[in-house]
């Protein structure tokens, strides 16, 4: 089986990429800017705007299955046209399709958890592209698997671990919120699962996240105490007294899609104060 791993050299992209070739898988990937540094991987550069070189990428590797862990921040023509262009591209070869959704679908105005029967109600731009890309996907490519997911974390390389360290050293300025609640996931249990789903018949809405809900704040707390950071260090603050879009408390249900995966979805605590 060939997996071709769109966003190959983010920081989702290189586990998936560790975990599919340990895993016997032949690998290939995509990058925009640079290509990542996986061994044993051809790399492609793509623009998911452009469906001329999609069509000659995936010509060339002939996937069997196709992930797309890329991200697209808010740029609308990415992180919304580019998941349905693949889904589009994907289903007409008959080739199965992952894309991964984020927790920035939901406004976190409901007042609990959002399972996956939740309807998307997004408060920003991102949040709103990421919904769009779902639909597109849904719509273009019903056997594929859309897979939400939450703060995605590592052992010491995510963005959000740089974030901690960065305001504890007092070279960055902002504050970790005590309002803003999140389930953060480790990047190998991710990449784990999304593996499995890949693999597996299930089609539709997929819940991938850490098993417990946490504040940014909280979460820097244990990175710090992990990575040795005193957490008196750490600012906090409020969301809601800041000028900040976004969604304040946003809990991911992962208990039905965590029935069907052996993977087991840690807790940060877990994973951080284990680890």
């Amino acid at each position: 089986m060939t997996v071709l791993i769109i966003g190959g050299s983010g920081f989702l992209g290189t586990e998936l990429l560790r975990q599919a070739t340990s895993a016997g898988f032949s690998t290939a990937a995509t990058f925009n800017s640079r290509p990542g540094e996986a061994l044993g991987t051809a790399w492609h550069h793509l623009d998911l705007r452009d469906p001329l070189r999609l069509d000659d990428v995936l010509d060339a590797v002939q996937p069997s299955t196709v992930i797309n862990s890329s991200s697209g921040n808010s740029n609308w023509s990415v992180t919304a046209d580019g998941p349905g262009l693949l889904a589009q591209r994907t289903a007409r070869r008959g080739i199965r399709f992952v894309h991964v959704s984020s927790d920035a679908v939901f406004s976190g105005d409901r007042g609990s958890s959002y399972d996956e029967t939740a309807p998307p109600d997004p408060v920003t731009p991102y949040g709103a592209a990421k919904g769009a890309a779902e639909t597109a996907v849904r719509l273009l490519h019903p056997a594929a698997v859309v897979a939400r997911t939450s703060l995605i974390i590592g052992d010491g390389g995510s963005a959000h671990e740089r974030v901690v360290h960065e305001l504890a050293a007092g070279t960055r300025s902002g504050a970790l919120f005590t309002d803003d609640v999140r389930c953060p996931v480790h990047v190998a249990d991710l990449a784990a699962a999304l593996l499995e789903l890949m693999t597996s018949h299930e089609a539709g809405i997929a819940h991938v996240a850490g098993s417990e809900a946490l504040t940014r704040y909280e979460l820097g707390v244990l990175i710090a105490r992990r990575d040795g950071i005193d957490p008196s260090l750490l600012p906090a603050g409020r969301r809601a007294d800041t000028r900040f879009l976004g969604a304040l408390d946003v809990r991911l249900d992962c208990r039905a899609t965590q029935r069907r995966l052996v993977t087991r979805l840690r807790s940060a605590r877990e994973f951080l104060v284990q680890g």
